[in-house]
């Protein structure tokens, strides 16, 4: 498609409400437009989620880096690890296979998925994307069709132009079917370790994702952080340092290596080790930290 040639006072009447706009409008209007525009897209973006402005030449605190590399620093290494399906080809290589959750199929598309060789449980996923999954705990009552319809869209669909978050736009769609990790818990405890120049400096576990979302941020002594992210409150009660976090912190040191900042995440479940995902744009950069000295804190740490 031929992209139109838009005046900045024009685009800045046309963008400056976006938000207000449907998220696949939003998205077609991301891929087709100049390049030229997404650092100003992105300062809209960053205003509306977080209220701080954005500083795309200098930028200092940590969030402000990260929409810096989201269009500056994007290497085929960095879609390779994101990529869900290529990544478990390098950790194989560098950690060992056993950190992996066993995987039950790849394919180009939903119609290759082969239904009557899976599990009762399962998880499907794309490869190329955020939050494309489903975790299928009864195969018997699970919806294809429906499933059908968003990966069929999912698989069409360049997750990069959401955010802007260009390392995606590297990677070739695919659908993975992964084991189903049994836990004592409903909800799955995962634990998200940020590196910067593979280093690991903190990390932070999720509770109560599904009815009253709470964050605690870890240093790695286990000690308690006083900042946030997002609105997330703390526990009510304290989280019990998990079995092997020694391990867990080696391990994605060496993940991390040569990177100057990463998001490596892991399931722990009594100690047995699960790979989760490695992420180079945390939360796209919109989630905002407060106290607003410890995003300062953080952008500190990370040489760009």
């Amino acid at each position: 498609m031929r992209k139109r040639r838009v005046s900045n006072t024009l685009f800045e009447d046309i963008y400056c409400k976006y938000l207000l706009l449907k998220r696949e409008i939003r998205y077609f209007l991301f891929k087709h437009i100049d390049e030229k525009f997404y650092p100003s897209i992105l300062k809209y973006m960053y205003k509306k989620a977080t209220g701080h402005k954005l500083n795309m030449n200098n930028p200092q605190t940590y969030n402000e880096k990260m929409q810096w590399t989201k269009l500056h620093d994007n290497s085929l290494i960095k879609a390779d690890l994101t990529d869900k399906y290529k990544v478990r080809g390098w950790i194989k290589d560098n950690i060992g296979e056993k950190y992996l959750v066993p995987l039950l199929g790849v394919w180009d598309n939903f119609e290759q998925i082969d239904f009557d060789n899976l599990p009762d449980k399962f998880v499907l996923k794309a490869t190329h994307g955020s939050g494309w999954n489903y975790i299928v705990l009864d195969k018997a009552t699970f919806d294809r069709r429906e499933a059908k319809r968003n990966f069929d869209k999912w698989l069409k669909t360049n997750y990069a132009y959401y955010s802007l978050e260009m390392h995606y736009k590297l990677i070739t769609p695919k659908i993975i079917a992964e084991k189903f990790i049994e836990s004592f818990q409903y909800d799955l405890e995962d634990y998200k370790f940020i590196c910067f120049d593979g280093e690991t400096k903190f990390c932070w576990i999720d509770a109560n994702r599904y009815s009253d979302h709470r964050r605690n941020v870890y240093d790695i002594n286990w000690k308690l952080q006083p900042w946030q992210q997002h609105s997330y409150k703390n526990t009510d009660l304290p989280i019990q340092k998990p079995k092997n976090f020694d391990l867990m912190i080696e391990l994605t040191n060496r993940l991390a290596k040569g990177f100057s900042h990463v998001r490596v995440d892991w399931y722990n479940i009594e100690g047995k080790i699960y790979f989760g995902e490695m992420t180079f744009t945390n939360s796209s950069g919109f989630e905002y930290i407060w106290p607003q000295q410890y995003n300062i804190m953080l952008g500190d740490m990370w040489e760009i």
